[in-house]
């Protein structure tokens, strides 16, 4: 029998003005710990080259509340910022295995704002929860059922840039197991002018959710640029305003994905995906804008966690193989493609469309992986000309 999966569930709550002011405080001590406990980390290697862990930290954490200066720390939960120091210490973990560049301080007004409660912070009876240093539960918006006797192991508490008030629960959800075993696979190419085009020749529109709104949001910046800094009331009213704006831009996008990807993995058994540099692509300073609108990255993110727990298999072709460029029905590499080519007629006869032939070409890569595990590089022309015809598939599984 398989483990169950973890999975956060979250929801809408609106606190209370009390409830406002002790999230906000322990918002302003979770940075704080944060930012000493990681200055502290690196004067320790600058100076000693001595490395600092969690334990050592957390010692230091109980001396700073001792301190006339950060008495402070005592008035909020001391569980957030124990969880804030743990978190530091998974992204050192995260740099020193050479999977993330090296923490950085957390800014008051461009950082989120969270805190993490685990068991002993929180009460959780009868769909109420209750957090620490609360006498009443939150009003919580239960817009989706928790899974039955469900418990949660962690609630994280955060408020978004436009004010929104959101409480994730983390419970094992025995309703996530693998589906049935389907006999089909499909190469996915991902473009600006749709979105997704798939091998069977079906593409799928890209909503251009930040288009839509580029005008109310290029109207509501200029009204805040005109806002004195300084002059807090009309200044924060128009910056909420504008966080509005890209909230319901980022939500109309996160949501039109999951159904996408939700749709993808449920049909397929196996999804084979082109491995796309999507930070290096965004330094394209015509394309940027359309590239950042697409949220290729988030695409791949939401795929693969879905394809884990429903037992399918996402294949990453190598990002230099020419799928474009390459004819899927004889092989045949042409020199060069320019992205305005959209159609074109290979020596053997077979007309293309740009789109559809890459899909199918990372489909007929993702097929040499499961065939023999073998990596896939782009293809290189002989001496006369004639492309190699050996591929080789990178492959990585979630």
């Amino acid at each position: 029998m398989s483990t169950p999966v973890k999975r956060a569930f979250k929801y809408r709550f609106y606190p209370t003005d009390a409830q406002a002011a002790e999230l906000s405080r322990t918002f302003g001590c979770v940075r704080k710990v944060y930012n000493l406990a990681l200055a502290a980390r690196t004067e320790a290697w600058a100076l000693r080259a001595e490395r600092i862990n969690y334990n050592a930290t957390s010692a230091m954490l109980t001396a700073w509340k001792k301190t006339e200066g950060l008495a402070y720390l005592n008035e909020v939960s001391s569980v957030p910022l124990q969880q804030a120091l743990r978190h530091l210490q998974s992204s050192f973990s995260h740099f020193f295995a050479k999977r993330a560049r090296y923490p950085r301080f957390k800014s008051r007004k461009k950082s989120r704002r969270s805190a993490e409660y685990t068991t002993s912070a929180f009460r959780f009876r009868d769909g109420r929860l209750t957090l620490a240093k609360m006498a009443e539960p939150l009003d919580i918006v239960w817009s989706r059922p928790l899974p039955e006797n469900a418990v949660p192991s962690t609630v994280t508490v955060s408020q978004d840039a436009a004010e929104r008030w959101y409480v994730s629960l983390l419970v094992e959800d025995p309703g996530v197991r693998p589906l049935p075993v389907v006999d089909r696979v499909i190469g996915v190419d991902a473009g600006l002018d749709h979105l997704l085009t798939l091998s069977t020749g079906e593409k799928v529109t890209n909503p251009r959710y930040e288009r839509r709104d580029r005008a109310r949001l290029a109207r509501a910046q200029r009204e805040l640029s005109r806002k004195v800094k300084g002059d807090g009331a009309n200044r924060a009213k128009a910056r909420k305003k504008v966080a509005r704006i890209h909230a319901r831009i980022a939500d109309r996008r996160r949501d039109h994905l999951h159904k996408l990807t939700t749709r993808l993995v449920r049909e397929n058994q196996t999804i084979v995906i082109e491995d796309l540099t999507v930070r290096n692509m965004l330094k394209n300073g015509r394309l940027a804008r359309a590239i950042s609108d697409a949220a290729w990255r988030e695409f791949r993110s939401l795929l693969e966690y879905k394809a884990a727990w429903c037992g399918r298999e996402v294949i990453t072709v190598d990002r230099w193989f020419p799928s474009s460029r390459l004819c899927s029905h004889c092989g045949t590499l042409q020199r060069s493609m320019p992205l305005s080519v959209r159609t074109w007629t290979c020596a053997c006869g077979a007309t293309h469309d740009r789109d559809v032939n890459a899909a199918r070409n990372l489909l007929a890569a993702g097929l040499a992986v499961s065939a023999c595990g073998a990596g896939v590089r782009p293809q290189r022309s002989t001496p006369g000309g004639q492309p190699a015809m050996k591929q080789e598939v990178s492959r990585r599984e979630p």
